[in-house]
C-alpha cells in the first residue's frame, strides 16, 4: 500500500496475449501483475483484450471469447489476485453484456470489480466485432486518487484525455494494442507516446499505458509502454518493441492538480475559453486577391 494517501507504484505489463488461448492469456497477465505487486506496483495496467488476443478472424470468433466483466473467468482471476496483493488493476477485456461485444477494460480492486470503461472510438477491423461504447468516460474514485480510463485509439482525440482530466481524474490507465502509423520516421518517439506526452501535459495527469508485443496472424504490434507524469515527462520507459517486461514508477497523485497552474499567471483549466469553444459551423475563407 502507498505509504502516503497518494503516493503510489504505477506499473504498464507488457505482454503478448495469444488469439484464443484464453487459459494462458488469464495465467500470464496474473503471474506479471504478481511480478509487478513485487516490485512495489500498487496500480497496474494490462494490455488492451489481453484476456483473448486481439486480432479475430470472424464475428462468431471474437464473441465465443468474450467474457462477463464481473463473472467471467479473468474478472474472476483479476480480482483474486487483487484481493490477495491488496492492489489495484486496470485490464482489457474482451466484455460480453447486453447481447452484445465490447472492447473494454475493468477496473478491479481488492474488493473486486469496480466498474467497467467501454472503447469509445473503435480502429479499423474493430468496428466489425465490437459495439462502440456507451459508458461515457466513468471516472474511478480509489483510495489514493481519482483515476480515468480510455483503451488505445481513444488516445488519439484530445477529447478522451480532456474528459477525464475535467471530471477529476489524477490518472489515466491505458490498455493498448498499438499499430505501425504510417510515415514512422526512423528514430523518432512511436507516434502513440508522442500523444500521450502531449495529452499528458495539456491536462496535468499521469498516464500509464501497457501495450502488447509480437505479431498475430500478421499484424505486428508495437510495444513501447510508457508511464508519463502529469508535465509530460516520461516517468518510466518506453519500453522494449519486442520483450515482455514491467515498467514501475513512483507516484504522489497529488502532483497532477499542482501541475495544472503553470504559473502565476497559467491555469490549464482556468484559461480555457469554452465560451467559443462550440463546434464549428462555418469555414472561415482568406479573402479573394484583388
Amino acid at each position: 500500500m502507498p505509504n502516503a494517501a497518494s503516493e503510489i507504484g504505477i506499473a504498464a505489463v507488457q505482454m503478448e496475449p495469444r488469439i484464443g488461448a484464453v487459459a494462458d492469456n488469464i495465467a500470464k497477465s496474473v503471474a506479471l501483475a504478481s511480478a509487478a505487486a513485487d516490485q512495489g506496483a500498487d496500480l497496474i495496467v494490462l494490455p488492451e483484450l489481453c484476456n483473448s488476443g486481439y486480432v479475430f478472424a470472424s464475428p462468431e470468433e471474437a464473441e465465443s471469447l468474450a467474457e462477463d466483466a464481473r463473472t467471467g473467468p479473468a474478472a474472476r482471476a483479476w480480482a483474486a489476485l487483487a484481493a490477495k496483493r491488496r492492489l489495484w488493476l486496470v485490464a482489457g477485456l474482451n466484455e460480453r453484456a447486453n447481447g452484445r461485444i465490447y472492447n473494454s477494460a475493468v477496473v478491479v480492486g481488492p474488493a473486486g470489480v469496480i466498474g467497467v470503461f467501454r472503447k469509445i472510438h473503435l480502429w479499423d477491423m474493430e468496428n466489425r466485432f465490437f459495439a462502440r461504447g456507451d459508458l461515457g468516460f466513468p471516472l474511478f474514485a480509489l483510495p489514493f486518487g481519482r483515476l480515468g480510463v480510455f483503451i488505445c485509439y481513444d488516445g488519439w482525440f484530445p477529447e478522451s484525455y480532456r474528459m477525464c482530466a475535467l471530471r477529476g481524474a489524477d490518472v489515466i490507465g491505458v490498455p493498448t494494442n498499438w499499430v505501425p502509423m504510417p510515415d514512422q520516421p526512423a528514430g523518432r518517439e512511436v507516434m502513440a507516446n508522442t500523444l500521450l506526452i502531449g495529452g499528458a501535459h495539456a491536462n496535468g495527469v499521469f498516464i500509464a499505458a501497457a501495450d502488447r508485443i509480437g505479431t498475430e496472424r500478421g499484424q505486428p504490434f508495437l510495444g513501447r509502454s510508457l508511464i508519463v507524469g502529469p508535465a509530460g515527462w516520461p516517468l518510466a520507459g518506453p519500453a522494449s518493441a519486442d520483450r515482455e517486461e514491467i515498467l514501475l514508477a513512483r507516484a504522489d497523485l497529488a502532483e497532477a492538480a499542482r501541475r495544472r497552474r503553470l504559473n502565476e499567471r497559467n491555469h490549464l483549466f482556468g484559461d480555457r475559453r469554452p465560451d467559443v469553444y462550440g463546434e464549428p459551423d462555418r469555414t472561415e475563407r482568406a479573402p479573394a486577391s484583388s
